[in-house]
């Protein structure tokens, strides 16, 4: 499998195991989990994304009881977590409101909680998990610096920024944010046309896709013909109509690491086959025409 480049000491395999089903699962068991991530070990899917509010803040510790049964998975794992989202659950069931935390004093705990349920020495890239309105970019900017020099995070970066936001906390920090992890589908197109990916291509940035199968909504009835169109692709490469959607993100220049959600191991075994669709230029419009459900101007 390819790898993106995010940094000179930091690379990511091209398509991303998305943990955010990771406790949903009926079977959490060490075992089971280890199994998950030895089917993307297999397909050269070594990157694995995580956040502290999964599962209600439970996801990472099922992580961290397979890996302190298999320790040496980790070595051939790059562990990514998100932090900033306060919600009425698990550790914070106390919280009045749903709200965001991007504060020096939140990031410090939450890096150390992190760490201690996925039993890491190190997270190897935190994102700040959602724009924060109440945000001070010099506190929380100076504190992402700060966890890069303390050794307890090797990489930084966000999720859900828009290019103004983005910019605004780079301003404020002398290390690099490397990716900014955004909604991007066939039914999620916005950032193509709205200056979300351009300004991350300009500045060199490497995007992460969550929901790249708009959540399984390419699958619904509503969207039968775009789906019908995926899958008579699909035929073409054995490959099934979801492998197709992936492949369309693959396809663009501005590097897009799509994150995959799946609890099922046969669909994570496959995960890897949107790797090798060719699709031209032109194959990358006809989709993007039939999501739009129109021609381009």
């Amino acid at each position: 499998m390819d790898r993106v480049s995010l940094s000179p000491t930091l690379d990511l395999s091209r398509i991303v195991y998305g943990m955010w089903r990771l406790a949903d699962d009926d079977n959490i068991s060490p075992a089971h989990v280890q199994a998950k991530i030895e089917a993307c070990l297999a397909q050269g899917i070594t990157s694995f994304d995580q956040a502290d509010i999964y599962g209600g803040y439970t996801s990472e510790a099922v992580l961290g009881s397979a890996l302190r049964a298999a320790p040496a998975l980790r070595d051939q794992m790059q562990i990514i977590t998100k932090c900033g989202i306060v919600a009425p659950a698990g550790r914070y069931s106390d919280a009045r409101v749903k709200y965001y935390d991007t504060s020096r004093a939140h990031i410090e705990k939450s890096v150390d909680l992190s760490l201690r349920e996925m039993e890491i020495e190190r997270i190897d890239l935190l994102l700040i998990h959602r724009p924060d309105p109440f945000m001070n970019a010099d506190e929380t900017g100076t504190a992402l610096d700060d966890m890069v020099a303390s050794g307890k995070v090797g990489h930084v970066g966000v999720s859900n920024f828009l290019p103004a936001e983005f910019n605004l906390l780079q301003s404020r920090m002398s290390t690099t944010l490397i990716t900014n992890q955004i909604e991007i589908s066939l039914l999620a197109s916005d950032p193509f046309r709205n200056g979300e990916l351009a300004t991350l291509m300009q500045a060199g940035v490497a995007p992460m896709a969550w929901s790249p199968l708009a959540g399984g909504a390419l699958f619904a009835p509503e969207n039968s013909a775009l789906h019908d169109k995926l899958a008579a692709f699909g035929e073409k490469h054995d490959v099934d109509a979801s492998a197709v959607a992936v492949a369309w993100l693959l396809a663009h220049p501005a590097r897009i690491l799509p994150v995959m959600g799946t609890n099922s191991l046969a669909r994570i075994a496959r995960l890897s086959e949107a790797c090798k669709v060719e699709m031209s230029r032109e194959d990358w419009f006809d989709f993007y025409t039939a999501a739009l459900g129109q021609e381009v101007p």
